[in-house]
């Protein structure tokens, strides 16, 4: 039973849009949207916010205020979404400073409204542009997917590459340099296998595979300057489980860590990114340059122990002038010391901050229950759980926008099953506030929509290729064939 606070007439107007909604009584009680939305910052340059209530409650709206600018959106499908102009309009004005939310409901005494809660408009944009791959969220139907970018300052969404064009093989682990769209690259497995590598234009199929490594090239990350890309090569096989809070395992029974020059078409290592006794992959640049992260794990006897096998966070020197590395590995990271194992590293563009994710084993995170958001601070060299990111399901793929304030990451905490894009805004001085949910045009999207949004990247601008030469590239291109080490 809801307490009132006062039962007299309180006709509060707040401008001339919101005259419909006059708040004649107000409740002590929170908000049912506050703990999703109080607290939460978001981009000046995002598309209207989505807030959607647990349960649909008929003839409710909510105000959203700033100062002497205010707007209303009434409640359709269980959520409130504003009117993109109106909402532009608000968060404009509203740039680094708070809006105040009051939700209200229609009652026998009119307008109720419950306790307002605020959110905070940064001063900092997000990159536009988000590019993700949409895939069914099991293993049983993997064959229907495509590469898609998304504004994020409207709802339009744009194929970049469907695999209904390319005899539905399987398109994967696309990756950007330095946030930007004109240079990019992308895997195909199975039919018209290769790596599609676009840099200005320029498309070139890749034949990743040679006599030296274990398999074709696999995680890439771009190095700042636009010259290597590095990737892992794995021996990777999947385990099902029949009684086990995680429902698929996918393990590495050998992995090593290479480079690959653009310019002279060539792989470069050093022992210490391949060897036998250990497993080496998840490979990422720093923001200079000059060092490669990796993930590295002792050897086990596979798939027996796969339970033992976990990961530390490695780097190692990187000479981009001489193409060479150094001579020892520095351990950021120690698995044993803390009982979990590392993932997806991931240096934030200004070079100050790692995001890593930790689960309790193996590096394939994605389907880990227990699988978290850690950063490292690089200055101090050290590591905290980003507490206000995580939940208790999946958080696993994460990517940072160029200006560094603002992260993109995968998580389940929806159901536990569909994989959906979370961004989540972070200060210069490291603090962390609550992120939200990719907004959507229709209200009750996420409830309908059959996809998982996997490797979510943030981008600059939009990916402008002419998609029938991708796919006369993809389909009926040459390929080159990569060479071996030097």
């Amino acid at each position: 039973m809801k307490y009132l606070v006062c039962y007299c007439l309180i006709a509060i107007v707040l401008s001339a849009c919101t005259s419909k909604v006059q708040v004649n009584v107000r409740w002590q009680e929170e908000s049912p949207l506050a703990k999703e939305y109080a607290g939460v910052v978001v981009p000046p340059n995002i598309a209207p916010l989505n807030f959607v209530l647990p349960d649909s409650v008929s003839s409710s709206a909510i105000i959203l205020t700033h100062g002497k600018h205010s707007l209303i959106a009434m409640e359709k499908g269980g959520a409130f979404i504003p009117r993109q102009k109106e909402w532009k309009e608000l968060i404009s004005f509203a740039r680094g400073k708070e809006i105040q939310i009051e939700h209200c409901v229609k009652t026998e005494k009119g307008w109720a409204a419950y306790q307002p809660f605020t959110i905070t408009v940064a001063e900092e944009p997000i990159d536009p542009y988000l590019v993700y791959r949409l895939i069914p969220p099991g293993y049983e139907k993997w064959h229907e997917m495509g590469i898609y970018q998304r504004n994020l300052e409207t709802f339009e969404e744009t194929e970049i590459l469907a695999n209904r064009r390319t005899d539905y093989n399987c398109i994967n682990c696309h990756s950007f340099c330095n946030q930007s769209p004109d240079r990019m690259m992308l895997h195909m497995r199975a039919k018209h296998a290769g790596t599609l590598l676009i840099d200005h234009g320029k498309m070139t199929k890749l034949d990743t595979k040679t006599d030296q490594t274990i398999s074709s090239l696999v995680y890439p990350y771009w190095h700042p300057e636009g010259q290597f890309i590095a990737y892992s090569v794995n021996d990777t096989r999947q385990l099902f489980h029949v009684h086990h809070s995680n429902r698929i395992e996918v393990v590495d029974y050998a992995s090593d860590v290479v480079v690959y020059d653009i310019q002279r078409n060539e792989l470069l290592t050093t022992p210490a990114l391949f060897s036998k006794e250990s497993m080496e992959t998840f490979p990422a640049f720093s923001a200079d340059g000059t060092k490669l992260y990796f993930c590295s794990a002792s050897q086990q006897n596979m798939p027996m122990d796969y339970e033992k096998v976990r990961y530390h966070l490695c780097s190692i020197d990187f000479d981009a002038a001489h193409r060479t590395f150094g001579s020892r590995v520095d351990t950021l990271f120690h698995a044993d010391a803390n009982g979990k194992s590392v993932s997806f590293p991931r240096v934030s563009p200004d070079g100050r901050f790692l995001l890593m994710t930790l689960s309790d084993y193996g590096n394939f995170s994605i389907w880990h229950q227990e699988a978290d958001l850690w950063m490292i601070d690089l200055q101090t060299r050290m590591a905290k759980e980003v507490a206000e990111w995580n939940s208790r399901s999946v958080e696993s793929y994460h990517s940072w926008s160029s200006n560094s304030r603002w992260v993109v990451f995968s998580s389940r905490r929806g159901d536990g099953l569909y994989t959906r894009p979370y961004i989540a805004y972070m200060d210069r001085a490291g603090n962390t506030y609550k992120p939200f949910l990719l907004p959507q045009k229709e209200s009750g999207f996420y409830r309908r929509f059959m996809f998982s949004y996997n490797i979510p990247e943030l981008v600059k601008s939009p990916v402008e290729l002419d998609n029938s030469l991708l796919v006369r590239k993809a389909v009926e291109g040459e390929t080159v064939k990569i060479k071996g080490f030097r």
